[in-house]
């Protein structure tokens, strides 16, 4: 899995003209799912999201975490963090999991993050063509890869 996680003040995914999903302070959570992922990689993934401490404390440290600031999350599923760029000028997504495969991961990650952690999780629509809006708070970006632990 590699997740892209951007600290924000305020974020929504529209589909269509209609809003899937929105959060106020929080994480926007870019999801990417490869055919190696396993429940391990999704255990990993989601404990890093609920436990880094990304938020300010009264001294201007990060060393809060997400549920010290009553944050949520807004889970975004993308296929295209396993863009593969090394030959031509269009890009390869052979790496991303095929989506009979990708969407419970990713659902079963969400469901993770909601029951296990008790954070509060919004999300897209898998696979649609999505608007996504976010204030950056920072800006703050971390990017995890459960293949590189």
């Amino acid at each position: 899995m590699k997740i892209v996680l951007q600290r924000s003040h305020a974020a929504s995914v529209t589909v269509e003209g209609q809003v899937t999903g929105e959060i106020a302070k929080g994480y926007v959570l870019l999801v990417g799912i490869t055919a190696e992922d396993t429940d391990e990689d999704i255990a990993y993934a989601a404990k890093k999201v609920a436990e880094l401490r990304l938020f300010e404390d009264a001294e201007g440290k990060m060393n809060l975490g997400i549920k010290e600031v009553s944050g949520q999350i807004l889970s975004v599923s993308q296929f295209t963090l396993y863009a593969e760029t090394k030959k031509g000028r269009r890009p390869s997504f052979t790496k991303a999991a095929h989506p009979d495969f990708a969407k419970p991961m990713w659902e079963k990650f969400n469901d993770v993050l909601r029951t296990q952690y008790e954070l509060h999780v919004e999300t897209g629509i898998f696979g649609a063509m999505m608007d996504v809006q976010l204030i950056n708070d920072g800006p703050v970006t971390i990017i995890l890869d459960t293949h590189q632990r």
